[in-house]
């Protein structure tokens, strides 16, 4: 057999064939010691996803900053689009399929993905409460980082809620105000009769959890990028739809869950 073996693999120690066809035979991971230089793939692999991940936090700052700044041009057409909205013209199909997309944009939903992902991927783990005795593993690092940016982002805008009042579209008549900064406006504040929430209408507290989910998820998940910032999007743009925001409200609120992901999902090099 270790004639067979030296025919296969010339010019090795006898140790080093064995150890070959064990690894060959037992399939062992590539965290465990590989002859042939298998741990330097494995190696360039890492050093690649850090690389990648170093430079991801910055892009996330400048989809936020462009956003910010798309926010305040589409306060020219935030009346339009409400009144359209509001008169019932979306596609009944297209709002079906939108309405379905919520979920991505829910504090609720969210967690349900967050905990389906902790539950199918062995490379995250639940962080415990133990620091400064212990310091958490990698995968309670990785997805203590995940909760920690979807979190914030809805933080953030439920502060900035609190402190800045609008109507929502769907408790103002839309033909009173002559322009956007309108609904901004003490006098059509007070005249809200309903709840307080048909005057937290600035940001979207649901983009901002959206658009965190989405970098989070892309964060760990590249592959599925596309599909995560599609669901993003399409939950985003339901809330205009229902007439519970205006467009300006969906990007701003989806800059800020972008600025609240952008602080933990970074990484601690630079890259090369």
């Amino acid at each position: 057999m270790l004639a067979a073996t030296r025919t296969r693999y010339p010019l090795q120690s006898v140790s080093t064939y064995r150890r070959r066809i064990w690894h060959d035979r037992l399939m062992l991971p590539p965290s465990f010691p590989q002859p042939f230089g298998r741990h330097k793939n494995v190696r360039s692999e890492a050093d690649a996803l850090e690389n990648r991940r170093a430079d991801f936090a910055f892009r996330l700052l400048l989809a936020a900053g462009a956003l910010a700044c798309l926010g305040l041009l589409s306060l020219a057409i935030d009346l339009p689009v409400a009144a359209w909205c509001k008169g019932g013209h979306v596609p009944r199909e297209l709002m079906r399929i939108m309405n379905l997309s919520e979920i991505f944009a829910h504090g609720t939903g969210a967690t349900i993905l967050l905990l389906t992902a902790l539950v199918l991927d062995p490379s995250l783990a639940l962080p415990r409460l133990a620091w400064p005795r212990s310091q958490p593993r990698a995968a309670q690092q990785e997805f203590a980082r995940m909760i920690a940016a979807v979190t914030t982002g809805g933080l953030l805008a439920d502060g900035v809620k609190l402190m800045v009042d609008r109507v929502r579209p769907r408790a103002v008549d839309l033909a009173i105000p002559s322009s956007a900064l309108d609904t901004f406006a003490e006098a059509a504040v007070a005249a809200v009769t309903g709840s307080r929430a048909d005057i937290n209408s600035f940001p979207s507290g649901h983009a901002a959890v959206a658009a965190a989910l989405a970098a989070a998820l892309s964060w760990h998940y590249p592959r599925g990028g596309v599909l995560f910032w599609v669901f993003a999007v399409s939950a985003s743009l339901q809330r205009v739809a229902t007439s519970a925001h205006y467009p300006s409200d969906i990007c701003c609120g989806a800059a800020l869950g972008l600025l609240g992901a952008a602080i933990f999902l970074r990484s601690d090099r630079q890259p090369a």
